[in-house]
């Protein structure tokens, strides 16, 4: 394996090929591949980008098609946060990591060696609570796409059944982790004084806390998903079977299904309702209130009374002559191209930028902000100031 010299390297290169790898991260679970020429149109068509990154296998090349290489995939999918793996085997691992270095500070009397030995520790409990949540956060997820997306019945519903598992691996594996900090190392924790690992021990305990209320909760979603599969297959089922007794002309004389939709009093198989508003007589022409809406509403319907209305006079020819209004408009997208093909601040750039027409120190300012808000991923923002007429600007150059 040809890896990286340095982590520079590595960094550099993630920089310079940004472009490509994030539409090859986009386009991983698509269905048509990543073709080797549309990864060429985004490296300027410059072939030895390519083979750079296929030496160093961050991508892998298979016929005309590229694609991630599965380590450097992974290493995406955990920092974005957007991986659907579950693995409680890592959890595991770290468990085990902390038991064997708890027994190398207890059995260890080099003081910088059983320094070496906790900051291990403390980086590997750190390590077991964001794993945790990370898996429980995953969890979820999964949970709710294989309910909403799965279309395959069977599949829905084995998918659930492992994920359950895999909930109950989690609840197993956090139970020996609260196991480890109460009981299995209190020697250690006497004796290894250290704030920063009373503050790590703290915050795992909290984040298991927060893990094991929401697989309570996982624990709930996931029956009432499978009870709602259930009770959808068990619809469908008796519907197949209605089907086919009606294919083969049995329905009424092998069911009762007649008799059963007479004795169904369902709302669905009743007509709607219909409420008329009958007032009496009496309180018609008792109510004086009445009496006027009465003849209101008579007057409008049968209202025979044409209203004239006055004619307007003859509007002035004046009124009537064309005016053009013209007005000189800024074009930003023009003003952004020539920003980004100079090496001007951007400051500089609008004071000094040929418009079309004459502007003011506040048109400038106006331009100014218009810009930033508009294209800022077309620039780079830095922490420096510069100050001109008593206000302060961002000083910000092209990418």
């Amino acid at each position: 394996m040809n890896t990286f010299s340095n982590i520079k390297e590595l960094i550099t290169t993630l920089s310079r090929e940004a472009n490509l790898l994030s539409e090859m991260f986009k386009k991983r679970k698509s269905v048509k591949n990543f073709q080797y020429d549309y990864a060429l149109d985004l490296v300027d068509n410059n072939d030895n980008r390519i083979k750079f990154l296929l030496d160093k296998e961050v991508i892998r090349q298979n016929g005309n098609n590229l694609e991630i290489d599965d380590l450097f995939l992974q290493f995406f999918e955990q920092i974005l946060n957007a991986n659907e793996e579950i693995n409680t085997s890592y959890i595991n691992e770290n468990i085990e990591k902390i038991r064997q270095n708890i027994n190398y500070y207890l059995n260890e009397t080099n003081e910088q060696r059983k320094y070496n030995y906790l900051r291990e520790i403390k980086k590997t409990l750190r390590n077991v609570g964001n794993i945790t949540l990370r898996n429980v956060v995953d969890l979820k997820r999964n949970i709710d796409n294989t309910f909403k997306n799965e279309p395959n019945y069977k599949n829905k519903k084995a998918k659930l059944y492992n994920l359950d598992n895999k909930r109950k691996d989690i609840v197993r594996l956090i139970e020996h982790t609260e196991i480890l900090l109460s009981n299995d190392s209190i020697s250690f924790f006497k004796s290894a004084t250290d704030e920063e690992l009373n503050r790590i021990i703290i915050q795992l305990k909290i984040q298991l806390h927060k893990c094991t209320h929401n697989l309570i909760e996982i624990e709930k979603q996931i029956i009432d998903f499978l009870n709602q599969i259930q009770y959808q297959n068990n619809i469908i089922e008796k519907l197949r079977q209605i089907k086919y007794l009606k294919d083969q002309f049995t329905l009424e004389t092998s069911t009762d299904f007649k008799a059963i939709l007479y004795k169904n009093n369902a709302v669905i198989f009743e007509p709607n309702p219909s409420y008329p508003l009958k007032l009496s007589l009496g309180f018609l022409q008792s109510d004086a209130d009445v009496y006027k809406s009465i003849l209101k509403i008579s007057k409008q319907i049968h209202s025979g009374v044409k209203i004239s209305l006055p004619l307007a006079e003859k509007i002035s020819d004046e009124y009537l002559n064309t005016q053009i209004e013209e007005e000189i408009q800024i074009n930003l997208e023009e003003v952004k191209n020539g920003f980004v093909a100079s090496s001007y601040n951007l400051l500089d750039f609008v004071s000094g930028y040929q418009y079309p027409k004459d502007v003011s120190f506040e048109e400038i300012v106006n331009i100014y902000c218009q810009l930033v808000s508009q294209f800022d991923t077309f620039f780079e923002i830095t922490d420096k100031y510069q100050e001109k007429e008593y206000i302060e600007f961002a000083t910000i150059y092209p990418k």
